[in-house]
């Protein structure tokens, strides 16, 4: 199931449900429908560079990296890990977006 990111700083972001469940868990959302606010994209943004940046050290723990989403074959297929900054890139350019508009960016509506 796709996952599409609005906000009126950029344009949509479509992901796969189960990408967008680990970085939207570290932001505390819920994955079906949610929005982070103007107000709340600050530490919104900071959060997930941190969860990237303690990723990198770390690449081994866990497996956020590696696909198992039968819907996107060619991960799976191939074997290669997607790194957690590089599935959280266009979401994170469209937070810093809507942070520079002072808008939001919602999700599920």
């Amino acid at each position: 199931m796709l996952i599409t990111f609005k906000s009126g700083a950029a344009a949509d972001v479509l992901m796969y449900k189960t990408h967008a469940k680990p970085l939207l868990d570290v932001l505390n959302k819920e994955v079906d429908q949610g929005i982070i606010t103007a107000e709340d994209m600050p530490a919104a943004i900071a959060l997930l560079e941190n969860e990237i940046a303690q990723s990198k050290r770390m690449p081994a723990a866990g497996d956020q990296g590696q696909s198992t989403d039968k819907d996107n074959d060619e991960d799976v297929d191939s074997g290669k890990k997607i790194s957690l900054g590089t599935r959280a890139f266009p979401l994170l350019e469209m937070m810093r977006a809507a942070h520079k508009e002072k808008t939001f960016v919602m999700w599920g509506v």
